[in-house]
């Protein structure tokens, strides 16, 4: 049973046993501290606590001494383990942090912005199209068979074009790269909507960041695929993603069921499972091999794929990688309270492991939940987030 580590307290402050405590170890090595940039999305209060809590989680795995939030004016007991608030990108901030390879954090590094959002995954619409420094015209023709049919693009120009191309075979999504959560998305079916739509665009934002149009799936499907390594742990997982209402009435991700093997991506292919998940990990696997070929400075120890499957507007069954994650997530918690089973129990090699994001107030968690946060936060309103094991 994985006990609550939070406490609420007034106004939904959170408490945190442990920080800088020796966690029952007297032989502790190294420091495990949270890394948040500076005004960024994932800097909330619920994602502030959320972090705090699985880095505890990660020292007590790795018998380091938790110490909180990163601060440069302190010196740390080496080696140092960040858990970072996002994708780290180039290699001025890792250097500088001493961080050379994935064991050195809870993520990952990328060499350039765009390799980290949505826009990775899917070619320009001629090779004469704007593209960000770095962009690499061949790695979209090894990963099409696993992606969905879009372009990536940034000039609103470019967008039109790869939209009208797109409408040609029916419905088209249109995804901001850097919205999460599927918040900030429009699905087009003709050529005035999409005027519309890209008419009501920054132009600035689509230069710098990047927009993706992809054909829309009805009612689709969509797979967690992921892996991590802490230390000599690696455990991979598939599972689903489920939607919830927030506190304004929109449908959000709620969370997500895993089914976390011991191992990596071949331990994980030997379990039994229909063969469209098969498939949506084999998508996910192919896709991180190629990034890793395919961009220099690329490394990571948490990766989290998601793959969508349903049916295009022309009736063909479709499967893709949507989008990829190498930072803490919301399916890090389940990711976590997995290593803890295996860690505990080592003859286990299976682990089905859910976590739960609800909105709203007067949630009451399970008994046997690990409460990540519980409280009002001043971005989103009440949320309660936690994680449940299965014996």
């Amino acid at each position: 049973m994985v006990t609550p580590i939070f406490s609420a307290l007034p106004g939904g402050a959170q408490t945190l046993p442990g920080e800088g405590a020796v966690l029952g170890e007297p032989d502790l090595e190294g420091t495990v501290v949270a890394l948040t940039a500076d005004h960024h999305a994932y800097a909330s209060e619920h994602e502030r606590a959320t972090r705090a809590q699985i880095a505890w989680r990660l020292a007590r795995l790795k018998k380091s001494r938790f110490e909180g939030e990163y601060d440069s004016a302190r010196s740390y007991a080496a080696p140092v383990y960040f858990v970072p608030s996002d994708t780290l990108v180039g290699d001025a901030l890792p250097s500088a942090l001493g961080i050379a390879s994935h064991h050195a954090l809870f993520g990952g590094v990328v060499p350039h912005p765009f390799v980290l959002t949505k826009a990775l995954v899917h070619p320009l619409v001629d090779p004469a199209a704007a593209a960000p420094p770095g962009w690499s015209h061949a790695f979209a023709g090894q990963v099409a068979h696993a992606v969905l049919q879009g372009f990536s693009v940034f000039a609103r120009e470019d967008a039109s074009r790869a939209g009208l191309r797109l409408l040609e075979q029916g419905a088209v999504r249109v995804k901001p790269v850097r919205a999460t959560g599927g918040r900030g998305q429009t699905v087009v079916r003709d050529r005035h909507a999409l005027e519309e739509c890209l008419a009501a665009m920054d132009a600035a934002e689509i230069a710098e960041h990047g927009l993706v149009l992809e054909e829309n799936l009805e009612q689709p499907v969509t797979y967690s695929v992921g892996q991590v390594h802490v230390g000599r742990a690696i455990a991979s997982y598939y599972g689903c993603q489920r939607l919830t209402t927030d506190n304004h009435g929109h449908k959000v991700y709620g969370g997500s069921d895993l089914t976390v093997a011991r191992g990596g991506f071949d331990a994980l292919l030997t379990l039994s499972f229909p063969e469209e998940i098969r498939l949506a990990v084999e998508q996910a696997r192919s896709l991180h091999r190629a990034v890793a070929g395919a961009f220099p400075g690329f490394f990571a120890s948490r990766i989290n794929y998601d793959v969508a499957q349903g049916t295009s507007s022309a009736g063909r069954w479709c499967s893709g990688v949507l989008e990829q994650s190498w930072r803490v997530g919301g399916a890090s918690g389940a990711e976590i309270a997995a290593l803890e089973v295996f860690e505990e129990q080592p003859e286990r090699g299976v682990v089905n492991a859910s976590c739960f994001e609800v909105y709203g107030d007067g949630v009451v968690p399970p008994p046997n939940a690990c409460v990540y946060f519980s409280g009002v936060d001043a971005s989103i309103g009440p949320i309660t987030k936690y994680t449940v094991v299965e014996p």
